[in-house]
């Protein structure tokens, strides 16, 4: 807690529209757990002290600070109020035995890129309970515009383990599972039997992707499609539909014909699989002045490898993080209010 800090600002009382003096913590050599402490002084602020200020205000302030610091150093002690009122909002929104069920929910998200990583964070402030995070690769600095672990000090690092930790600080409670791995033939039972409610599919890779929708069309298992998202700028031009029956996005049509001419799927009629897609037509990348007419080079901190390989594209599109995220948080959307209805209709 700063050593300065009106603990009203800090518990969420309303000071905006009084002037008030500064709260200032002296600390005296500590608590008895250890915790730095002591007692609190008020003192005058900027500007004229405001003497109709409600004095219960500062004592419930201050009555919540000092429990804050009783709690220990790191303040991590979680129990099922702390819970609860990490959750309200969504709560009021669903009701009670919807938020239990959120809370005792799993979800597996494959692909950490622009769409999963905003996918399973909107996942974890919805509430879902236990999360597992599949991804085999690390942080590139090319991320930055579109990922949510494409941070400074993070290049290089593993995205599932840099996206689990951030998600860790969202909801200490919730199981988050970092699983760094490539899906394929050779991993897709392993991650396939952890059982999840659910399976976010955003990977990239059309090869993989196909694999995925088939055996989880095998498994009997939910899963959610994420179709390309790259080469847009338009967030509103997204819908949902089964992925038999999207439109214009030719990564979705790619995937359609592997599908049908390689894993058996029906020629005609519906997948289902829910799907989100963009009617925006894909726009074709610029080439960049520090390219030098070279063209886009690789500095990804893996560099080449079996699974992955920037030169290897054809073509690198653009990506917009508002269309990317826009992506992902419709495919959290779709499995959120699954979930949710399965309470309504029970």
């Amino acid at each position: 807690i700063p050593r300065f800090m009106d603990p009203r600002l800090l518990y969420g009382f309303g000071t905006s529209s009084r002037r008030y003096g500064a709260v200032r913590q002296e600390l005296s050599g500590g608590l008895p757990n250890g915790t730095p402490g002591g007692s609190f002084v008020l003192t005058p602020g900027r500007g004229e002290w405001d003497e109709s200020v409600e004095r219960e205000e500062w004592t419930m302030a201050l009555k919540l600070q000092s429990s804050v610091l009783e709690s220990g150093p790191d303040n991590d002690i979680e129990d099922s109020y702390r819970l609860h009122r990490r959750f309200d909002r969504m709560g009021r929104l669903v009701g009670d035995r919807a938020m239990e069920r959120l809370l005792g929910s799993q979800v597996t998200v494959i692909g950490l890129g622009g769409v999963g990583s905003h996918a399973a964070e909107a996942l974890v402030r919805s509430g879902i309970g236990r999360v597992t995070l599949v991804d085999f690769d690390r942080v590139c600095i090319t991320n930055t515009n579109r990922q949510l672990q494409a941070m400074k000090g993070d290049i290089g690092k593993y995205k599932s383990e840099v996206l689990a930790e951030r998600l860790r600080r969202i909801n200490p409670q919730a199981v988050i599972e970092p699983m760094t791995r490539f899906y394929n033939a050779d991993s897709s039972e392993e991650i396939l039997n952890l059982g999840a409610d659910w399976i976010v599919d955003a990977i990239d890779n059309v090869t993989a992707k196909c694999h995925l929708l088939s055996e989880c069309r095998e498994w009997g298992q939910a899963v959610v499609c994420s179709t390309g998202a790259a080469g847009r700028m338009s967030p509103t031009s997204l819908l949902t539909a089964d992925l038999a029956e999207t439109r214009v996005d030719p990564l979705a049509a790619s995937v359609r014909k592997l599908l049908r001419s390689r894993h058996d799927f029906p020629s005609t009629g519906s997948f289902g699989i829910p799907s989100v897609y963009s009617t925006e037509p894909v726009a074709a990348p610029h080439e960049l002045s520090y390219d030098q007419g070279q063209g886009f080079r690789c500095v990804c901190p893996g560099g080449k490898n079996e699974f992955h390989s920037c030169e290897d594209r054809n073509v690198i599109h653009g990506t917009a993080g508002f269309v990317t995220g826009a992506f992902g948080l419709v495919t959290a959307g779709l499995v959120v209010q699954s979930l949710v209805a399965e309470v309504a209709d029970a």
